[in-house]
């Protein structure tokens, strides 16, 4: 058997091993390192004694402790769930105001809301509650049955144009291709335009506000401002449900289509029905309570 070799400048035998001429040094391994080294295998054979540690078939060692943290997880989401149950009987009892004026169920009925939005609403109104065309965006001030806690407690509740509801919203704008011409259509829709933009056709604007008084003021108002009591849009602030170009409103006038909504309160129940009401007023657009 060959001497170890013995570096020169440490006076340290080398293990032997050499690369392009270095040869690597045998010195020990500290002392604390050792021992730390030393004391993590007798902790980790205890604490697989202790606690849960070694899969089995169908399960695993339980530890001489007992413990379990699916049993910790048990715990905490029984405890939430009282928590939980303790909001929800007081969302039952309370009006929409009270829920508003509460800010501890208010959070709590938004968080539920949004949840149930994500279920049931999203089809139409969209993930963000911005809607599309012919299904409203929810974020903003403009709405066709009023934007106040009650006004959108009886939409949800009712819906709008549901056959299975006989308290479901209920407004239909007539067909004016019966009753209007051409011309009459293509003036009301450049006079409509007017109110939010600059139209295709001025010329046919004072002809349309003529046409309007007589046909439509009954229901959008003299001022165009709409009627929350009718669903009838407001017609001046340039948000458009079904289209704001003069050929989309001269449509719309002509043969108008008609949204319908179902009515979610037989569905889902009255507390869910409140915390919807609470999410879709907190979006940004929803307007004072009338209590």
């Amino acid at each position: 058997m060959s001497e170890k070799h013995v570096d020169e400048v440490s006076g340290v035998s080398t293990t032997g091993h050499e690369w392009d001429g270095i040869r690597e040094l045998d010195n020990p391994m500290p002392r604390w390192w050792l021992w730390s080294f030393y004391a993590t295998i007798v902790w980790a054979a205890g604490y697989t004694i202790a606690y849960p540690a070694w899969p089995l078939i169908s399960d695993a060692t339980r530890g001489v402790l007992g413990y379990s943290s699916r049993a910790d997880v048990r715990g905490e989401m029984a405890a939430a769930e009282a928590q939980k149950a303790g909001y929800m009987a007081d969302i039952a009892s309370s009006t929409v105001p009270e829920i508003l004026a509460n800010d501890a169920l208010r959070q709590v009925a938004i968080a539920g809301g949004a949840a149930a939005f994500k279920v049931n609403c999203v089809q139409c109104h969209g993930s963000g509650a911005a809607g599309s065309a012919g299904y409203p965006n929810l974020n903003d001030d403009d709405w066709l049955w009023g934007g106040s806690p009650e006004a959108i407690q009886q939409t949800i509740t009712h819906g709008i144009r549901f056959a299975g509801d006989d308290d479901t919203r209920q407004s239909m704008m007539p067909a004016f291709a019966d009753i209007l011409d051409a011309g009459q259509i293509a003036a009301v829709a450049s006079f409509v335009a007017s109110l939010s933009g600059t139209p295709s056709k001025p010329a046919l604007v004072e002809e349309g506000r003529a046409v309007f008084a007589d046909n439509c003021a009954v229901c959008h108002g003299a001022d165009a401002k709409g009627n929350v009591e009718l669903g009838a849009p407001n017609l001046t602030d340039a948000l458009w449900l079904m289209g704001g170009t003069e050929a989309e409103i001269a449509r719309q006038v002509q043969s108008p289509r008609h949204g319908i909504m179902p009515a979610w309160g037989a569905r889902l129940g009255e507390t869910t029905v409140k915390e919807l009401t609470v999410f879709v007023h907190s979006l940004g657009g929803g307007q004072p309570s009338t209590d």
